[in-house]
């Protein structure tokens, strides 16, 4: 079952689920109404908010491949800021403002915001497992020949929140989770 505003809301109140949480959605940083991206709760998710580190692949790895299994560091540049320039076919990571603390019968979706597809980005879809906690690191990939444009402290994607109709046996905490209580931009880990 998808859940509303209202549950969303009395979960994140409840058990700390969405923090800091912005009731309703806010429209911020921008002047042109049409332009606003929203950030907050919606009628069935909430609208997760962009954090203002970033980083860019800065320089092309020896051999020309990149590792998941041993990533290096060292090819990306970290950038502050309330914006980003995402160079042409280009990819960065950044990650929420939010913390999420998943309840043990909850999964999520996270789901690109339109304006953004609309103007080439793509978002990483991923799910927030059951127990799972933490700042949702956000992967984001222009896939146009021109330099595309991003905002701090507006939405960025949508978790969407699902109910199982079970609790899991194995939740994300339970398993140990390479990705749990990450905070800030978390890059590839193999262990």
């Amino acid at each position: 079952m998808v859940l509303s505003d209202k549950t969303i809301i009395d979960l994140a109140q409840r058990y700390d689920m969405i923090n800091p949480i912005v009731i309703g959605q806010q429209y911020r940083g921008c002047n042109v109404e049409s332009d606003k991206l929203s950030s907050g709760v919606s009628s069935y998710g909430y609208d997760l908010t962009l954090g203002n580190t970033f980083k860019i692949f800065a320089r092309k790895p020896e051999g020309g491949i990149i590792d998941p299994k041993n990533f290096d560091p060292s090819f990306l540049e970290t950038i502050s800021g309330d914006v980003c320039i995402i160079p042409p076919n280009s990819f960065v990571l950044s990650h929420s403002v939010e913390f999420f603390k998943i309840p043990r019968d909850i999964i999520t979706i996270v789901l690109g915001k339109s304006t953004y597809a609309r103007c080439g980005l793509v978002v990483n879809l991923t799910a927030l497992e059951p127990e799972w906690e933490g700042q949702v690191t956000i992967e984001i990939s222009n896939t146009t020949p021109t330099a595309v444009k991003v905002y701090a402290g507006e939405g960025i994607a949508q978790v969407i929140f699902l109910r199982a109709e079970s609790i899991c046996d194995v939740s994300y905490a339970d398993k140990k989770g390479k990705y749990q209580n990450q905070t800030g931009v978390t890059l590839a880990r193999n262990q």
